[in-house]
């Protein structure tokens, strides 16, 4: 199912409280993956280049998978989705938008950049645990994602 190593997950998601929650429900799931964070845009782009305080590869992992907010400080994640899959060396990373705008042009514009699944971010606590798991069992009990 998986590749032969730990799958990682980058979280890309400027609310703490929204992160975590999602750690929280994620483990409930106990599915094997490694989870790093980036804050916000810029972040997030040093992390995936190397750059800045992820020049070690150690400290910055190749993800198997993205989770995107959307709206973030700095680079928003519309133009990190955009940059990612016009990049021949991180275009076949999964990436996965959650976000609470349920916006149709933020939607289509998405899928129009390559995103593999935009999910609404619900705001109903049950319906929010509800949401992570089947991303989690999805994601890393179903799907075989690409070896980093």
């Amino acid at each position: 199912m998986f590749g032969h190593q730990t799958p990682t997950l980058l979280v890309i998601e400027d609310s703490d409280e929204d992160f975590v929650a999602l750690q929280r429900m994620m483990k409930s799931a106990s599915l094997p993956h490694r989870v790093e964070r980036c804050t916000d845009g810029d972040d997030a782009l040093d992390f995936l280049y190397h750059t800045g305080k992820y020049i070690d590869n150690k400290t910055a992992p190749r993800p198997s998978l993205i989770l995107l907010d959307l709206n973030l400080p700095g680079t928003d994640g519309r133009e990190i989705l955009h940059q990612l899959k016009q990049d021949d060396s991180l275009k076949m990373i999964p990436v996965v938008v959650f976000s609470t705008s349920s916006n149709p042009k933020d939607i289509e514009a998405c899928y129009e950049y390559g995103v593999n699944s935009y999910i609404l971010k619900p705001i109903d606590v049950q319906k929010l645990k509800m949401t992570i798991e089947i991303f989690s069992k999805y994601w890393f009990g179903v799907i075989s994602l690409p070896d980093t």
